[in-house]
């Protein structure tokens, strides 16, 4: 596991030690999912398993219905 060094200022180094203590973890735990949930490369499960949760939201074959004919594009 590795380790890092990192320099704030004072009240950067007060508003972490504030929002570790207020989730209930130490600080080095509490950068450490701050830094997984940053550098993250797919969504998260509980946004995942929100596709489709939005009824009035249109599907892919409604959009393409009420597609239009595109317009002539200008010639170069």
């Amino acid at each position: 596991m590795g380790q890092l060094t990192i320099y704030l200022d004072d009240e950067s180094e007060r508003r972490l030690k504030s929002a570790a203590a207020s989730a209930g973890m130490p600080v080095s735990r509490w950068v450490a999912r701050l830094i997984q949930e940053k550098t993250r490369s797919e969504w998260p499960t509980a946004v995942r398993e929100m596709a489709g949760a939005w009824q009035d939201f249109p599907d892919l074959e409604a959009i393409r219905e009420a597609e239009a004919k595109d317009i002539d594009r200008e010639a170069f």
